[in-house]
């Protein structure tokens, strides 16, 4: 059996990292994950007034801006989210909340990646934005005096970081600001938890409501496992973060490749660090996993996978969208197909995440079917038979720090990946090969 420890959250890092900042006072953050995309969050919050200071590895100092982010007067201040997502959207919204100017801006993929959504629901509470390309994509320029509060609506189709980043910008509005959810379609709806539960562990008060028969009630928002458009808003009224010190929990998103490894790998893997009530949306790859077949034992904070033959299942991958391409390899060992479908959303991060696992997969003889919200991935049983040696295939990685992870599933059998950037994994995970060499043969 191999055993290794969970990552730190990236959600929950980047939430972390930021109550602290806006708090009032001094906080300490452990566990937190240090990685690209959690120091363009930091080198950002520090611009905007926040004291950040690295005591040791994973635990930091905070000194808490106590109001409300800063930005330039004349000049904007440079906000350069390089190729984080979380962080340009979280951050746009949060530093919305503030006062001045900001440049929001990134890698060339950036661009391509819509936030247009967010930026009209904060053009309603009296945000003005320039944008320097195509409107509705970064590069852009916001000048903001502040929440004007009231009402918002904010669609989640795209994304659910939309919604979290207003509703951690909403306590810093000059007024009580209701949020509805807006849109046709609620993606990756844990993460919005998530955001509750970081508002919630800062002390920061809200009510979320349902509307039922016509009538809005106060529900507990911890019951609420997926939210229609229309149905759904949170009240909240201007607060202030309470500083204090804080944990980052392990990461199920981090862990998802190491799970995977046990069910289709020749050992048991058990991760370490992982709660087995997190709120965190992967925490589903048990569930897929268990579908397919996969023997695994829960403990309090730890799981084990063992090695186990799998068979193909069709999911809703709405939920839990990162881990899609995992799931696509894991599928592609399964006898029979597996469709995962309600992810059309895929197309806008990092990379198109649904033609690029098929494109990969192809590249070892698994056959796929590309659908406008999915994938459908036809499984051979023999697959990893097949796979002592990957010599003479290029693998792409396309920039994607997921799919770099995912495609090293296919080395558990003792090939080895030639892989085009292995080191993109640093924006969420920079000790994975690391820890993977203790995975593969």
């Amino acid at each position: 059996m191999i055993t290794l420890q969970a990552p730190a959250s990236k959600s929950v890092s980047h939430r972390m990292m930021m109550g602290a900042a806006l708090a009032q006072g001094d906080s300490v953050v452990t566990r937190v994950l240090e990685s690209k995309d959690l120091e363009r969050t930091m080198d950002i919050l520090r611009g905007a007034g926040a004291g950040i200071e690295r005591l040791q590895p994973g635990e930091y100092a905070v000194s808490g801006l106590g109001g409300r982010p800063r930005g330039g007067k004349g000049e904007p201040l440079s906000c350069d989210v390089h190729e984080s997502g979380t962080t340009c959207r979280l951050l746009t919204a949060v530093l919305a909340a503030g006062m001045g100017r900001f440049r929001i801006h990134g890698a060339p993929r950036m661009s391509e990646r819509p936030i247009g959504e967010l930026t009209a629901a904060l053009e309603s509470l009296g945000v003005s934005f320039d944008f320097e390309g195509k409107i509705g994509f970064p590069p852009l320029v916001m000048t903001t005096e502040g929440l004007s509060g009231g009402d918002v609506s904010i669609g989640m189709d795209e994304s659910s970081q939309y919604l979290s980043g207003v509703l951690l910008a909403a306590p810093l509005a000059h007024a009580p600001l209701t949020v509805h959810i807006g849109g046709k379609n609620v993606v990756s709806w844990p993460y919005v938890a998530l955001t509750l539960q970081a508002l919630e562990t800062f002390g920061v008060p809200f009510a979320v409501e349902r509307l039922e028969d016509g009538v809005w009630s106060v529900i507990d928002w911890r019951t609420l496992e997926q939210a229609e458009p229309g149905r759904v808003r949170f009240r909240m009224e201007p607060a202030v973060y309470r500083a204090g010190r804080y944990a980052v929990e392990g990461d199920w998103s981090g862990a998802s490749y190491f799970l995977a490894a046990g069910a289709i790998g020749p050992r048991p893997v058990r991760m370490e660090g992982l709660r087995a009530e997190s709120l965190q949306g992967d925490r589903v790859m048990l569930d897929i996993l268990r579908d397919m077949g996969a023997r695994i034992d829960v403990e309090a904070d730890a799981v084990t996978v063992h090695p186990s033959a799998l068979h193909g299942v069709d999911m809703d991958m709405g939920r839990c969208p990162d881990l899609v391409p995992t799931v696509a390899v894991v599928a592609a060992h399964a006898s029979g197909p597996t469709r995962g479908r309600n992810a059309a959303h895929l197309r806008i991060k990092e990379c198109d995440r649904i033609a690029v696992p098929a494109a990969e997969l192809a590249k070892v003889g698994v056959r796929s079917e590309e659908h406008e919200d999915g994938l459908t991935v036809y499984g051979d049983p023999d697959l990893a038979s097949r796979l002592g040696s990957l010599e003479g295939i290029a693998f792409s990685a396309h920039g994607d720090h997921r799919i770099a992870m995912s495609l090293a599933l296919l080395e558990l059998r003792g090939g080895r990946l030639a892989l085009d950037n292995p080191s993109c994994v640093g924006k969420s995970f920079p000790n994975f090969w690391e820890c993977w060499d203790q995975v593969r043969s």
